[in-house]
């Protein structure tokens, strides 16, 4: 009997596995109702799309009818897609912690029917490979455990659940910190916090490029933060943040069409692990030179754009040709060659926070590049995004397919990295209405308004958002979100919002800066003088434009309009804009929201920016 119940799901991952002979279905209260009511444990597998070992371990273990009987006895077995329920992985991430520090997927969990993890691991052999158990030997004993063990195995389950509670309510004390003048008080210093860069320094590995020894990630957040440091005057930030995005650039983990793969399995960057995720690629466009971002921004355009102008999640690894499945085979042809083979599949998912993220690094490229393209695709992304994810100023899609849209709720990171990507796509084009969406994103995600997933509610095992390695954070976002809103409208009690999400996170993070780059970024720019450009012209070709994209540098917003759109902005309630109308050209530099007298041309403007 086959009762897998992922045919109908719109996650691309779960239909992957909807012709398993495994049982599976959905995360959600009904799974674990069924293993209460059948005294049996849950397994929830957690991967992506993508993800090359979830495919091995799905060819190997999930497609076995023996294992799938296996577990169809014994457990309820739950399929997890980690891109559509982030909040969902980030709570089992956080459990399997106990277990081992090996993390990433797929992974591979035991929960009891109230939700609490008691065993956790990630990919699993179908054979015993050295200290690595097979996958049947851990299923056996689990239900060994289950069954002769089953005290041990609840006192365990509860004591994990009751440590993440505690450090959950740790983090909600640290956000709900003092709200008034004082809360600046828990950043770290400008001195600490540039401090970080002497780290990042002894990391830094001379003779290849980049951080540490093998795998080699491209960790955009880092190289945002160094791009940020390098702005506000560190020459070492600066050098550090040239030669890795010269190694990155120079090496396998670029792709012949700009795209950039996940990691580098080698030290020297050799030897890529093929997927290509969207995040990646878009963290890269907010710190990348000229050439470099055009090489990616043509890999969006030309691989993960869809007809609507939105952005898909990834491609995959693994590719078929000559009838057999293999992994990175395609990607290292050359590029004619390529044309007359069915490229890699692509993770579908339009994801409301990597298209947020996308938007953001193309409207920072196309303005510090002057390349109006990049902006235009900027714009085309949040153009589709907002149509299908976003209702009266609200995200009420997560992840949507053509198969429809996903019951996964909104979470920070769509909040946060939606709002952040719309400001600076406003500020790049005018366009105020940008600007209201995210202001009403802001609130939302200041206020909280995002649900708690039932059974993480249940089992007190929600964490919220977890520090990001590999990207930026939503709650770096909204922060870096609320910090812009707050220079261009005056309200002072953004600001302060901003610091209290990111304090605790940036004082860890001048201690272990990998996972709170992104988070010591925000807090640089809280902590240095508020400073508003804005540039008022109707001519797209005025040189002030370019004086303008060269002035980004921590606690500095930048935006240009034409008098139309001051108006505009002004009328929606930013009152950095008022009476920015009269003239046309002209450029106001702010300090406080306190504006020198209008520079008329560009050399006044110049003098006025240094």
């Amino acid at each position: 009997m086959n009762d897998n119940r992922l045919g109908t799901a719109v996650s691309p991952y779960l239909r992957l596995h909807a012709d398993n002979p495994v049982d599976w279905r959905e995360w959600g209260p009904a799974a674990f109702a069924e293993a209460r009511e059948r005294g049996v444990p849950v397994m929830v597998s957690v991967g992506y799309a993508t993800c090359h070992w979830c495919h091995v371990m799905a060819r190997e273990s999930f497609a076995d009818p023996e294992i799938g009987e296996l577990l169809r006895r014994d457990f309820v077995s739950v399929k997890v897609d980690r891109e559509e329920r982030p909040d969902v992985d980030a709570s089992l991430m956080a459990s399997a912690s106990a277990f081992t520090q090996q993390l990433g997927w797929p992974l591979t969990t035991f929960l009891t029917p109230e939700g609490h993890v008691f065993f956790a691991g990630t990919y699993f052999p179908p054979f015993p490979v050295g200290q690595v158990p097979a996958f049947r030997q851990i299923l056996a004993a689990v239900l060994d455990a289950w069954t002769e063990r089953r005290h041990e195995v609840d006192a365990n389950a509860a004591a994990i659940a009751a440590a993440i509670r505690q450090g959950a309510e740790a983090d909600a004390t640290a956000r709900s910190g003092d709200g008034g003048a004082g809360a600046d008080q828990g950043l770290p210093s400008v001195d600490a916090i540039r401090a970080v860069v002497n780290q990042l320094s002894r990391a830094e590995d001379t003779t290849y490029g980049g951080f540490g020894g093998a795998p080699k990630f491209p960790s955009t957040p880092l190289l945002e933060f160094l791009a940020d440091t390098a702005a506000d005057g560190d020459a070492e930030a600066d050098g550090l943040l040239d030669r890795s995005l010269h190694a990155i650039r120079g090496s396998e983990l670029t792709d012949a069409d700009g795209g950039v793969f996940r990691y580098a399995t080698q030290r020297d960057w050799s030897v890529p692990h093929y997927e290509r995720m969207l995040y990646d690629n878009a963290g890269l466009l907010a710190v990348a030179g000229s050439e470099q971002a055009r090489g990616v921004a043509d890999f969006l355009r030309n691989t993960l754009r869809r007809d609507d102008g939105a952005f898909v999640a990834a491609q995959d690894s693994e590719s078929t040709i000559d009838g057999r499945r293999v992994e990175g085979e395609w990607y290292r042809r050359p590029i004619a060659e390529r044309a007359q083979l069915d490229p890699p599949p692509l993770d579908d998912q339009v994801l409301t926070g990597w298209n947020g993220l996308a938007i953001r690094g193309l409207a920072i490229a196309g303005a510090r590049h002057g390349d109006p393209e990049l902006v235009a695709l900027a714009r085309g992304a949040a153009d589709a995004v907002l149509a299908a994810h976003v209702q009266d100023g609200h995200v009420t899609v997560r992840s949507s397919t053509p198969r429809g849209a996903s019951s996964a709720p909104a979470t920070v990171e769509d909040i946060g990295l939606l709002a952040e990507g719309l400001l600076e796509l406003a500020l790049a084009t005018g366009e105020v209405s940008y600007a209201v969406t995210a202001r009403s994103l802001v609130d939302d995600g200041l206020a909280e308004r995002f649900p708690v997933d039932p059974v993480l509610a249940a089992a007190g095992t929600a964490t919220g958002e977890q520090p990001q390695t590999a990207m930026r954070s939503g709650t770096a976002a909204l922060a870096a979100a609320a910090t812009t809103l707050s220079s261009v409208t005056g309200d002072q009690t953004l600001r302060y919002a901003a610091a209290r999400l990111v304090a605790e996170r940036a004082r860890t993070g001048t201690e272990r800066p990998l996972g709170h780059a992104d988070a010591l970024g925000v807090a640089l720019a809280l902590q240095r003088p508020s400073r508003q450009v804005v540039v008022v012209t109707s001519d797209p070709d005025d040189p002030m434009h370019a004086l303008a994209a060269g002035a980004r540098r921590p606690g500095t917003v930048v935006a240009t309009v034409t008098p139309g759109q001051a108006r505009a902005w002004a009328g929606a309630g930013f009152s950095l804009f008022e009476a920015r109308d009269a003239l046309d050209p002209a450029a106001y530099v702010c300090h406080d929201r306190v504006c020198d007298l209008p520079a008329r041309t560009p050399d006044v403007f110049a003098e006025q920016i240094d």
